[in-house]
């Protein structure tokens, strides 16, 4: 069992940054794959980031690529999102999650968080 608790959202302007952080409880963190993913008023949860249980591995949406970066860091149980050149789109609730294997469609993930709020202005 894993239980995951997202932190760092808040509010930016456009072009700014905010860095979301994942804290996952037990031992077994580093065995999982993590991922991000966010759901914006009216839409359906997309996949935005996700991180092979060794690090070696990342997979990004095109819409955040070369503006989001995903990390952890096993010894703090913690996976992180930078999010960098903030969109008034990239506005949603991010809601980490943790996997046994990475993907990036929901049913690769087996814990998620309750989500944190992003809000972009213009």
């Amino acid at each position: 069992q894993v239980q995951l608790v997202e932190s760092g959202g808040g509010s930016a302007q456009a072009g700014g940054s905010l860095r979301l952080s994942c804290a996952a409880s037990g031992r077994t963190f580093m065995r999982y794959a993590m991922g991000w993913f966010r759901q914006a008023p009216g839409k359906e949860r997309e996949f935005v980031a996700g991180m092979s249980y060794s690090g070696g591995t990342t997979y990004y949406a095109d819409s955040v690529k070369g503006r989001f970066t995903i990390s952890r860091d096993n010894a703090k149980n913690t996976v992180y999102l930078q999010m960098n050149s903030l969109k008034p789109e990239d506005t949603a609730v991010y809601s980490c999650a943790a996997g046994l294997l990475i993907g990036v469609v929901q049913s690769s993930y087996n814990y998620w968080g309750r989500g944190a709020q992003v809000t972009v202005s213009s």
